[in-house]
Protein backbone atom coordinates (compact mmCIF):
# COMPACT_ATOMS: atom_id res chain seq x y z
CA UNK A 1 0.00 0.00 0.00
CA UNK A 2 2.78 2.42 0.90
CA UNK A 3 4.50 1.75 -2.41
CA UNK A 4 1.34 2.48 -4.42
CA UNK A 5 0.74 5.71 -2.51
CA UNK A 6 4.29 6.90 -3.17
CA UNK A 7 3.95 5.98 -6.87
CA UNK A 8 1.04 8.41 -7.04
CA UNK A 9 3.20 11.23 -5.67
CA UNK A 10 1.46 11.47 -2.30
CA UNK A 11 3.83 12.44 0.53
CA UNK A 12 3.64 9.73 3.20
CA UNK A 13 5.56 8.73 6.31
CA UNK A 14 5.25 5.28 7.85
CA UNK A 15 5.36 4.72 11.63
CA UNK A 16 5.88 8.43 12.25
CA UNK A 17 6.71 9.02 15.94
CA UNK A 18 4.94 11.74 17.93
CA UNK A 19 5.89 13.05 21.34
CA UNK A 20 3.17 13.56 23.95
CA UNK A 21 3.09 17.06 25.43
CA UNK A 22 1.33 17.81 28.70
CA UNK A 23 1.31 21.43 29.88
CA UNK A 24 4.98 22.45 29.64
CA UNK A 25 6.39 18.89 29.75
CA UNK A 26 7.13 16.25 27.16
CA UNK A 27 6.02 12.91 28.58
CA UNK A 28 8.25 9.84 28.22
CA UNK A 29 5.50 7.97 26.33
CA UNK A 30 5.23 8.38 22.57
CA UNK A 31 3.08 6.96 19.83
CA UNK A 32 3.72 6.02 16.24
CA UNK A 33 1.04 6.71 13.67
CA UNK A 34 0.75 3.91 11.11
CA UNK A 35 0.87 6.41 8.25
CA UNK A 36 0.88 10.21 8.00
CA UNK A 37 -0.01 11.95 4.72
CA UNK A 38 0.82 15.53 3.86
CA UNK A 39 2.48 15.98 7.29
CA UNK A 40 -0.78 15.92 9.30
CA UNK A 41 -3.41 13.46 8.05
CA UNK A 42 -3.34 10.19 10.01
CA UNK A 43 -4.16 6.75 8.62
CA UNK A 44 -4.53 3.88 11.09
CA UNK A 45 -4.62 0.36 9.66
CA UNK A 46 -6.49 -2.47 11.38
CA UNK A 47 -7.05 -6.13 10.54
CA UNK A 48 -9.75 -7.25 12.95
CA UNK A 49 -13.37 -8.33 13.06
CA UNK A 50 -14.63 -4.75 13.42
CA UNK A 51 -13.61 -1.23 14.38
CA UNK A 52 -14.44 -0.81 18.06
CA UNK A 53 -14.83 2.17 20.40
CA UNK A 54 -11.25 1.73 21.67
CA UNK A 55 -9.94 2.24 18.12
CA UNK A 56 -11.97 5.44 17.80
CA UNK A 57 -10.84 6.71 21.21
CA UNK A 58 -7.21 5.97 20.31
CA UNK A 59 -7.60 7.91 17.06
CA UNK A 60 -9.15 10.90 18.85
CA UNK A 61 -6.15 10.96 21.19
CA UNK A 62 -3.80 10.81 18.20
CA UNK A 63 -5.59 13.76 16.61
CA UNK A 64 -5.17 15.83 19.76
CA UNK A 65 -1.53 14.90 20.25
CA UNK A 66 -0.43 15.80 16.74
CA UNK A 67 -2.99 18.57 16.18
CA UNK A 68 -4.19 16.84 13.06
CA UNK A 69 -7.53 17.66 11.39
CA UNK A 70 -8.35 14.12 10.22
CA UNK A 71 -7.76 10.45 10.98
CA UNK A 72 -8.95 7.54 8.87
CA UNK A 73 -9.23 4.10 10.44
CA UNK A 74 -9.21 1.43 7.76
CA UNK A 75 -10.04 -2.15 8.68
CA UNK A 76 -9.03 -4.95 6.32
CA UNK A 77 -10.29 -7.69 8.66
CA UNK A 78 -13.80 -7.93 7.24
CA UNK A 79 -14.96 -9.39 3.96
CA UNK A 80 -15.42 -5.87 2.55
CA UNK A 81 -13.44 -2.75 3.38
CA UNK A 82 -14.54 -1.05 6.60
CA UNK A 83 -13.49 2.47 7.59
CA UNK A 84 -14.21 5.33 9.99
CA UNK A 85 -13.46 8.99 9.44
CA UNK A 86 -12.57 10.88 12.64
CA UNK A 87 -12.48 14.69 12.46
CA UNK A 88 -10.74 16.87 15.04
Amino acid sequence: MEYEIKLNGIPIQREKPFQVHYLDTILPSRFNADFVFYENLILEIKAKKEIVEEDIAQSINYLKICKSPLCLIINFGKRSLDYKRIVN
